[in-house]
């Protein structure tokens, strides 16, 4: 008996079609440019130069047309620009969750159950006496009746509030999320590109809380100089700018926004690669890019404090490697009670998800 005999493995390049083929690399370019379609398109010819990426049968000029037809890009009437539709911005976001949040397990739509009862929208088959609080949808009407006949007797029948009996429901908890994105030049200093990688992990979480919980909340928070929130829309073109680090105005913003929300569980994710290094006082910012000003620090220590008084944890994803930033924050997440994930960018996405499903999970 020969057994199975194994030959060296040869791919066929032509397997795939040839649009899906350039529209993957065309979708990662995009993440790179910022939205860019012309920067994007002028990287992807590079590549065909020098990769031989098309042939005659598909040109470059055919995967622009289909992208024209499909409607991925369109093309501005006045001075002809080509420009992503909301299609692509929705397409980037689910390619960034595929790609980060690839291998977690699938479960229902827009609840996070938990191991305790309480009020939801899902009846248990578990019973228990009625409590104060409890909805009539929730009374067991025929095992009611039956306690009241058993209780008083079918000649004298009367329900009393002892008589009741309830369906257990099955508590699901419901979180407000801040995502804290750094903007700052160092986000792109000494050749190294963490905000591409903050992006992905940006528009995946959105995508996860759009698709998988839509019953939860995500607010986009871009700090800088100061701090402002986008839309989830405008994640695929966010750029980093000459800003110094307001981590202080990001956090008060942050606070601001959770203030607002109705949802018991709150909680602020904050990925950045530097250390705080300038507050507002005033119509002026006081900076200091050099070490770690005691004054700045303060500054983010107590909105830390400030915050476990109103029980919204702060994780915070840190890029860099430096033991001084590392050692600020480990004291800003002891300040804080929250967490601190110190990872390289590769792993950053993962650590994400394991602690945003850890705090779904968590009675706050």
């Amino acid at each position: 008996m020969l057994g199975h005999r194994f030959s060296k493995f040869l791919p066929d390049d032509k397997s795939q079609d040839p649009f899906e083929r350039l529209f993957g690399i065309f979708m990662q370019l995009l993440n790179y440019t910022s939205g860019d379609v012309h920067e994007a398109m002028n990287w992807l010819n590079e590549l065909d130069r020098e990769h031989k990426l098309t042939d005659d049968k598909y040109t470059m000029a055919d995967f622009i047309n289909d992208l024209k037809s499909k409607g991925y890009i369109k093309e501005d009437a006045n001075d002809g620009n080509l420009s992503i539709t909301p299609k692509t911005e929705q397409t980037i976001r689910k390619n960034a969750l595929e790609e980060v949040f690839g291998k977690m397990k699938k479960a229902g739509q827009g609840n996070h159950r938990t191991r305790f009862m309480g009020n939801g929208d899902e009846m248990t088959s578990d019973h228990r006496e009625y409590r104060f609080g409890d909805t009539a949808d929730q009374i067991s009407m025929t095992d009611s009746i039956r306690n009241a006949q058993i209780n008083h007797g079918v000649s004298d029948f009367h329900i009393m509030e002892g008589d009741l009996e309830v369906h257990e429901k099955e508590f699901k908890t419901q979180t407000s999320t801040v995502l804290m994105i750094d903007i700052s030049h160092s986000m792109i200093l000494y050749g190294e590109d963490r905000i591409t990688p903050a992006k992905k992990v940006a528009m995946a979480l959105a995508e996860l809380i759009r698709t998988r919980y839509p019953k939860d909340t995500l607010d986009v928070i871009v700090f800088g100089d100061e701090a402002w929130q986008i839309e989830v829309k405008d994640l695929p073109y966010l750029q980093v700018g000459p800003y110094h680090t307001n981590t202080v105005a990001g956090l008060e913003l942050g606070m601001n926004i959770l203030r607002r929300r109705k949802n018991p569980n709150k909680q602020i994710f904050m990925i950045t690669d530097g250390k705080p290094s300038c507050i507002k006082e005033g119509a002026n910012l006081y900076k200091n890019s050099f070490g770690l000003d005691r004054k700045i620090v303060n500054k983010c220590l107590n909105l830390a404090s400030a915050c476990r008084k109103l029980k919204i944890p702060i994780t915070t994803f840190m890029v860099a490697e430096d033991e001084y930033l590392r050692e600020f924050i480990r004291e800003f997440s002891e300040a804080n009670g929250g967490k601190a994930f110190y990872s390289s960018l590769k792993g950053l996405g993962e650590y994400v998800l394991e602690d945003f499903e850890k705090n779904r999970r968590k009675k706050i």
